[in-house]
């Protein structure tokens, strides 16, 4: 067995012991929504606008107990996905948990994503959501998937930052030193894990990190063993991170929590800073800013296949012409107080609101507005903040 072999059968006996994620099997659809994993919410998100098709093939790549798989057939309802994972005892976990809460447009197969050419065709969204870090080689991982993606595909991808999971990697590394030749052994691992947290003075920084941050879901065994035992893991910084990206030969079309990479919420008080760092590449500001804010504990981004169409809506004859809908990815409309796709507050104006009440998919923006008063950049806006999805007629 070579060490790449050796590797991939231990992540694979962790996750038989303990599948992962945890959460509870339900007898109906999983509650609230992952944009990400909406296909309209998501291809809006990446090119401004909704996607031509919805009848489209989803890959859930790593799709371990089948939590991420459920959502995805759910939130896309003209989807046919498809699961791999390299756990048995984990796919078991995954079926189940479908076929229970009724998301019967979906296939599992027992496959490691290097294997991921013997599926056939191409998909138009491939999810891999905490895996890649776990691959012995997570490049090869990339551009396997990479070469089952689509033309106008896209890829959403998880891994681990290291800035944030610095406490992380001390435990790994002291719990494995504490087990000795038991290292593997998982359940061992979480035993020495739990009686170090106990043992640990309150001030320590490992356990404040970890009560901040990891301690609620950390009370699972399955949370904690994925975190503190895992055999294999691979942590990223903005350097590295783009390393693995290019290697997918795909295009890097954006983080999904862009808020967060931009410099001014950090230097706002130093503009003159600010302007020392437009003379930046793209790639040095972001690495500029997990340097001052080394909260990272995980990108998470879009990658896609060209040609991949993108809209602006900068130009007035294009917008009026364009036929405006609701993202699906919206909570508490049609109250002026809603939840945007991130699950942030927005409060609309009157003018909002009736505008978004002639969203209904059919009408242009041209002939809302002989019934709503309501000007173009406004329009603009509730399209910027991804409240609107919007068609060219």
């Amino acid at each position: 067995m070579s060490d790449s072999q050796a590797v991939s059968a231990a992540v694979a006996k962790l996750y038989d012991t303990y599948p992962f994620p945890p959460e509870p099997l339900l007898d109906e659809a999983p509650p609230g929504y992952n944009w990400r994993w909406n296909w309209l919410a998501a291809y809006n998100f990446c090119t401004g606008r909704k996607p031509p098709k919805q009848d489209i093939r989803i890959l859930d790549a790593g799709c371990g107990s089948g939590v991420g798989t459920e959502y995805l057939v759910h939130l896309n309802p003209q989807a046919q996905v498809v699961g791999i994972d390299l756990s048995a005892g984990t796919l078991e976990v995954a079926k189940e948990r479908c076929q229970r809460s009724g998301a019967d447009r979906v296939e599992f197969h027992h496959l490691s994503l290097y294997d991921v050419e013997q599926l056939p065709g191409e998909f138009d969204l491939i999810n891999c959501v905490g895996v890649l870090h776990h691959l012995p080689d997570p490049i090869r991982g990339i551009q396997a998937l990479a070469k089952k993606l689509a033309p106008g595909g896209l890829m959403h991808i998880f891994v681990y930052g290291e800035l944030g999971r610095w406490e992380i990697q001390l435990m790994q590394k002291a719990i494995a030193l504490l087990q000795g030749d038991k290292k593997g052994d998982y359940r061992d691992g979480v035993q020495v894990g739990r009686k170090v947290f106990a043992s640990l003075p309150e001030n320590n920084r490992i356990v404040k990190r970890d009560q901040e941050l990891w301690s609620l879901e950390n009370h699972k065994d399955e949370c904690f063993a994925d975190m503190y035992v895992h055999p294999q893991e691979i942590d990223y910084n903005i350097e590295t991170l783009f390393e693995l990206i290019d290697a997918s030969d795909l295009e890097f079309i954006g983080f999904s929590n862009p808020d967060f990479w931009q410099l001014e919420r950090l230097l706002s008080k130093a503009p003159e800073l600010i302007a020392r760092a437009d003379e930046l590449s793209d790639r040095q500001r972001y690495r500029l800013i997990e340097l001052l804010d080394p909260e990272v504990t995980h990108y998470e981004f879009f990658l896609g296949r060209l040609p991949l169409i993108k809209s602006n809506w900068s130009e007035d004859k294009f917008l009026l012409t364009a036929i405006p809908e609701l993202n699906p990815c919206i909570d508490g409309f049609p109250s002026q107080c809603i939840f945007n796709y991130n699950y942030q507050i927005v409060n609309l104006s009157n003018v909002e609101l009736n505008f978004l009440h002639k969203c209904d998919g059919n009408l242009t923006i041209a002939e809302i507005l002989t019934d709503v008063e309501i000007n173009l950049e406004q329009i603009r806006s509730l399209q910027k903040q991804q409240i609107i999805l919007l068609t060219l007629s």
